[in-house]
């Protein structure tokens, strides 16, 4: 974090102690964990600490950082090329997160991003898909039913721009979150232009990407986690357009959720160490006053790496975490054993790589056995694969989700 910290404030680590090169390796593993690797590198690779690592190591790591700025540089190209030709057929596509966040860093290119997210309306899908696909856009899931899909990614064939494109932020169907899709009913009426390399980019006003990055955080933390790079995110855009933030309805907005002592651990956060000004960012007395300690969410956070991909364990352990938010929301209490909801998941989860059920759902039981003995193969593979080790991950996060009041 004091690397992170001295990257957004464009210092230099000046490490002296003795590190080892294996501490470096875990270093630099969970700055690759968490897509940060340029910022890390570049702001350490000068400190006397440094001298402990090998050069050929060194070389390795440089080589990784460079292949990732490049990639991102030509992600961003193509993007743009795209949206142009979204503009010229009068499409104005609401860009999220991606772009906008990118363009806050001071080397924008070192913040990475794996696809880019653009909300449009419903109906214009069709147009939206001709674009893309007369420039060279791919279906990511060609057997997918794309009319009814709420989201369709798609790819560069021969690049390498990912596009995530929404007829919704969240998926509707989704009974822990899908009704965060009204507090964004009047993005298209309120959205405002960002110019990037000169290229006029329609995006969520202040208030509602503000919004939306703070959800976006807490729907990856009702499933497995998130990254540092998000806390990131949402201190330089409150830092930056704090004063044109309503931060009275972004407050009532989360509280609404139960996700204000969670958004106000993560400014606890960023106040203690990612220079989050309090002042230059109008943060209200009324988050002020709420005793948040984001301690044991930093923990979490970091652990989990980027939107909790750190292990196969924890990805299956977000069975545990939704399906105890589900029943809270829908029942007031937890009643099902949680073990039993990791081991057999509902219809829409084993449609994620079960795709045959969406037309054959009486075949659930049979993607269960499947299932199970993809997990069995998979621990004896990897040993960051472990069933118990899913369980424990689950419970522990269910205990921090009442510590913040979510359940």
């Amino acid at each position: 974090m004091e690397v992170v910290s001295c990257f957004l404030k464009g210092q230099k680590i000046q490490w002296e102690e003795d590190i080892s090169e294996k501490e470096w390796e875990s270093l630099f593993e969970l700055s690759i964990q968490h897509q940060i690797l340029p910022i890390f590198f570049e702001t350490v690779y000068s400190c006397p600490a440094f001298a402990s690592l090998s050069k050929e190591k060194v070389q390795w790591i440089k080589h990784q950082m460079f292949c990732q700025i490049i990639v991102q540089n030509r992600k961003t190209e193509e993007f743009l090329g795209l949206y142009k030709r979204l503009l010229e057929a009068d499409l104005t596509p609401i860009v999220v997160k991606g772009i906008i966040c990118r363009s806050l860093y001071r080397e924008p290119d070192y913040r990475a991003s794996g696809d880019e997210d653009l909300l449009i309306p419903a109906e214009e899908f069709d147009s939206y898909r001709e674009i893309f696909l007369k420039n060279g856009m791919k279906y990511m899931d060609p057997s997918a039913d794309v009319e009814k899909e709420g989201e369709v990614p798609f790819y560069k064939e021969g690049g390498a721009l990912r596009i995530e494109l929404h007829k919704e932020l969240f998926p509707s169907e989704s009974q822990a979150y899908g009704y965060f899709n009204r507090v964004f009913e009047n993005s298209f009426t309120n959205k405002i232009i960002f110019d990037v390399k000169g290229v006029p980019i329609y995006t969520l006003n202040h208030t509602d990407h503000l919004l939306y990055l703070l959800m976006h955080a807490f729907k990856h933390f009702l499933h497995s986690g998130f990254g540092v790079r998000q806390v990131c995110d949402i201190v330089l855009y409150t830092n930056t357009y704090g004063k044109e933030i309503d931060w009275t309805h972004v407050y009532n907005t989360m509280a609404e959720i139960h996700g204000e002592l969670f958004s106000a651990s993560i400014f606890d956060i960023g106040s203690r160490y990612l220079n989050f000004d309090m002042e230059k960012a109008c943060y209200p007395k009324t988050w002020r006053r709420i005793k948040a300690n984001g301690e044991e969410l930093l923990e979490d956070l970091i652990a989990g790496g980027i939107f909790g991909n750190s292990s196969i364990s924890r990805k299956h352990s977000s069975n545990i975490t939704l399906q105890a938010v589900t029943e809270k929301k829908e029942q007031g209490k937890i009643k099902k054993p949680l073990i039993w909801q990791c081991v057999f998941p509902d219809m829409k989860y084993m449609e994620r790589t079960y795709s045959y059920l969406k037309t054959y759902p009486f075949l659930l039981p049979v993607a269960w056995i499947s299932r199970l003995k993809r997990y069995q193969r998979e621990m004896k593979q990897k040993q960051n694969n472990d069933a118990r080790k899913s369980i424990e991950i689950g419970n522990r996060r269910v205990n921090l989700m009442k510590k913040y009041k979510i359940i």
